[in-house]
């Protein structure tokens, strides 16, 4: 399985035509590369001139792209959680869970949870790519994303103590009222297992810079660095660094506000991009920007 490359930043600064630039630039150097866009406002189909989807689309030779569908995958993850209740509480089936299922729908984290499913599908369905570039969504969002497999563990942790708990209480019970009679075992210790294992192999995976390779987008100005610093504090506290700076619409008044950037995130390796001189919409002119060389990829 090939590289992950994540582009976050504030909104504006020209995340999603970074991100672009890099996938057809990786794509003209021979590899096969997906570039997903995880941004509900789907700039791609704006920079590349056409329709996409939740299918995978072929823009260009060795490059297809996919919009993912928040809502659909907001609706899978429900569903699954509906599934799974229904399997691990089969002695409640004579109540009405109704009521509680339509409930789950207005749960507090479900954007991050369906990014994090849609996520976990793309590395599957896409393992023989040889690189993935994900266009992210907005700045708050993205971090809860990547701080939710370490977030989900905690929880988790504490769930299956508790259960562990409760079964040596009904284990006890039930050697002492049925002698010899073997203790079935409990669905809901095996799912609680299953998510740990899930969410620790998530966690590991934002952790490896080989693996998640995320580029900071940002412009000279200090407004965009004082987000970009938070960022990188945030995911620093979730265990998860930035490979690269990226500094786009430079100017030649930029060279001081680069600087300070160069000072104050000093931990990453920083790259510029220069002000392009018109829209870069269109695969005509991406590969004009990049022919230019003035769009540094990321190394393979």
């Amino acid at each position: 399985m090939g590289a992950s490359f994540f582009f976050l930043g504030k909104g504006g600064v020209g995340k999603s035509t970074c991100s672009a630039l890099t996938a057809v630039g990786l794509a003209r150097r021979g590899l096969d590369v997906l570039l997903v866009s995880m941004d509900p406002a789907h700039n791609q189909c704006d920079i590349f001139g056409t329709a996409l989807s939740d299918r995978p689309k072929r823009v260009t030779s060795g490059l297809r792209v996919v919009e993912v569908d928040q809502d659909r995958w907001i609706r899978r993850y429900l569903a699954g959680i509906e599934e799974r209740i229904r399997e691990s509480y089969r002695y409640l089936t004579s109540f009405n869970l109704e009521g509680y299922f339509r409930i789950l729908k207005h749960s507090p984290g479900l954007e991050e949870h369906a990014l994090l499913l849609a996520y976990r599908s793309i590395l599957e369905r896409h393992r023989n790519a040889d690189a993935l570039v994900f266009d992210m969504a907005p700045t708050a969002l993205s971090l809860r994303f990547f701080a939710l497999p370490s977030l989900s563990l905690v929880w988790t942790s504490h769930l299956a103590a508790l259960r562990r708990e409760i079964l040596e209480k009904r284990e006890i019970v039930t050697r002492v009222r049925f002698p010899g009679r073997e203790v079935e075992t409990d669905r809901i210790m095996i799912r609680l297992d299953e998510s740990m294992g899930e969410y620790e192999e998530l966690r590991k995976a934002f952790e490896d810079g080989s693996r998640t390779r995320i580029t900071l987008v940002m412009n000279p100005d200090r407004l965009s660095l004082s987000e970009s610093r938070r960022i990188a504090e945030r995911l620093e506290e979730t265990g998860i660094g930035i490979e690269r700076l990226l500094v786009n619409r430079v100017t030649a008044g930029s060279k001081s506000a680069v600087e300070r950037i160069r000072r104050e995130l000093s931990g990453p390796e920083l790259v510029t991009v220069p002000m392009s001189r018109e829209p870069l919409i269109g695969i005509e002119r991406l590969e004009a920007f990049l022919e230019r060389e003035a769009f540094p990829l990321p190394r393979i």
